[in-house]
């Protein structure tokens, strides 16, 4: 065994000792073992080798670390203490290596994902419970606000990517499209539009639609203005400073209805409805699409893309900059 590694302590004196790391290897293992031969077979070096590391272990420290004897050897009281140390210190060291090479190949480390969405169901909760199971040791912080606060903390370096709806790239990023959801109509289960077979934009003409200030209810309304353009035929809006969750609660309380995205569906009131929005060509969607700086070299960072690219390779919309979709592309 030909471990050069070594390590610098310092001695009571103030004298630096560079101890090596194959030293403190081959006296535990004496330790072990009883014996500086069967201590050297298990580590394939020469008795008179091991014996030799842990004479110059014994000088440098000054003091006998084993008492010998024809049986073998035992450690003495400091040399007790002295393996004590040794083993911890090659324990730490081991840690240490393996926890290095796992964050450089992605699978430990911190990854912070910056999002505006509800994580109740759909295809962020599931990206991310499958990127827990892969890279268990990696730490994940989430984190919700507003795409302006969020855009800025993807540049100051603070979140490593943002999956957002309706987002200009901001400057020196990278983008990738993931996903689309579904608009829905949320109202309490006797609303009327509760038992229509379909519903499209013209139904809410006469109702009151409670909207979150948070992200995506901004883009939500601009989708709204989008399919009813006249002003008469869209319904009374009223923005709140407040969650998802709470708006929930009034629609409940029959204050008006609202419009969410499909992963919201997830967190469901019993009492509550949930509609498909429609217009004369099918559902209503808005696209989901991941952004990260150019200079980010985070391995748990490069993992994550990976993953993404595997659960949805090819983007399925083109889509303007509030992450409205355009058309359909070819797979």
């Amino acid at each position: 065994m030909n471990d050069k590694r070594s390590i610098v302590l310092r001695a009571p004196s103030n004298r630096k000792l560079n101890v090596a790391f194959s030293h403190l290897q081959h006296a535990i293992a004496a330790a072990d073992y009883g014996s500086f031969r069967q201590a050297a077979e298990s580590l394939s070096v020469k008795s008179s080798t091991l014996s030799r590391s842990i004479l110059l272990l014994e000088h440098q420290f000054g003091a006998a670390i084993f008492e010998r004897s024809s049986g073998g050897v035992r450690a003495t009281p400091a040399g007790r203490h002295f393996l004590r140390i040794a083993r911890s210190i090659l324990e730490q060291l081991d840690a240490l290596a393996i926890f290095t090479n796992a964050t450089g190949r992605g699978e430990a480390g911190r990854l912070a994902v910056g999002f505006c969405t509800s994580l109740a169901a759909g295809n962020l909760r599931a990206s991310l419970l499958d990127f827990r199971q892969r890279f268990p040791k990696v730490e994940l912080a989430i984190v919700e606000r507003r795409h302006s606060r969020l855009v800025t903390a993807l540049r100051n370096g603070v979140l490593d990517i943002l999956i957002v709806t309706g987002c200009t790239p901001p400057p020196s990023s990278n983008a990738k499209s993931l996903w689309n959801e579904r608009v829905l109509a949320v109202m309490p289960k006797e609303h009327r539009l509760a038992a229509k077979e379909v519903v499209y934009w013209t139904d809410l003409r006469d109702e009151t639609i409670i909207l979150s200030q948070y992200d995506p209810g901004h883009e939500i309304e601009e989708l709204l203005a989008s399919k009813l353009v006249s002003s008469k035929d869209r319904p009374r809006i009223e923005r709140h400073e407040i969650s998802h969750g709470v708006v929930k609660s009034l629609v409940t309380m029959k204050v008006g209805i609202s419009l969410v995205l499909e992963s919201d569906f997830g967190a469901n009131f019993s009492d509550l409805a949930y509609q498909e929005l429609r217009d004369g060509t099918g559902p209503s969607v808005l696209a989901y699409s991941a952004y990260w700086q150019n200079d980010n070299e985070n391995p748990a960072l490069d993992s994550f893309l990976k993953l993404l690219s595997e659960r949805f390779p090819s983007p399925t919309w083109d889509v303007d900059e509030h992450g409205v979709p355009l058309k359909k592309r070819d797979p």
